[in-house]
């Protein structure tokens, strides 16, 4: 068989290699035009005219579209799978983040999301003991910092209206609008 580059010569094989894997034989035999079987020229002109309907071609945008959103839809099938992965539950979908264009708050807000922080993982890189919340002797994490210590819990009310706010809600696809301003309220935003 002559390499193909045809779409249809795809599909054909890949229907071909499915059903011999089912245990099925294949066959392919080649018939000539003209053999003399009644209904040939009929079937030869059906032949030719289906063919001038499917050899047509496909626009390199329409091309590069489909390739892009079938990666990007195995992509977030993939991260559909990650629940254990604590920025799922901040970012449910692979789309872009939003920007503020503005490095040091980009910057922050990555590094939230993540939950890095120089404060909250200082420690690994001085080999010392992970930072302890003096107010609830549990490990410090941006976690417990944003969302958890009641020390913080009249700045939540402050700036978010309520002391029962979710990750998701301060640094999610749409990071609230009070967030760096409660940061700084409680000292950590330079800590970040």
């Amino acid at each position: 068989m002559q390499p193909h580059s045809h779409p249809l010569i795809f599909t054909i094989l890949d229907i071909h290699d499915k059903l011999c894997a089912r245990g099925f034989i294949i066959l392919f035999c080649w018939i000539p035009a003209h053999v003399g079987i009644d209904g040939n020229e009929q079937a030869d002109m059906a032949a030719k005219m289906t063919s001038t309907l499917f050899n047509t071609t496909v626009p390199v945008n329409d091309l590069k579209k489909f390739i892009k959103n079938r990666c990007h839809s195995n992509w977030q099938s993939q991260w559909n799978h990650e629940m254990q992965n604590k920025l799922h539950a901040i970012k449910p979908t692979v789309q872009d983040w939003k920007s503020f264009n503005n490095r040091k708050r980009d910057t922050i807000l990555t590094r939230l999301r993540i939950g890095h922080t120089r404060f909250t993982h200082r420690h690994l890189l001085l080999g010392e003991v992970p930072p302890t919340c003096p107010n609830c002797d549990c490990t410090t994490s941006v976690s417990h910092i944003l969302i958890e210590c009641p020390l913080f819990n009249s700045q939540r009310q402050h700036f978010f209206q309520t002391t029962s706010v979710t990750l998701s809600a301060l640094v999610g696809c749409t990071p609230h609008n009070q967030l760096f301003s409660f940061l700084k309220s409680i000292r950590f935003y330079t800590l970040i």
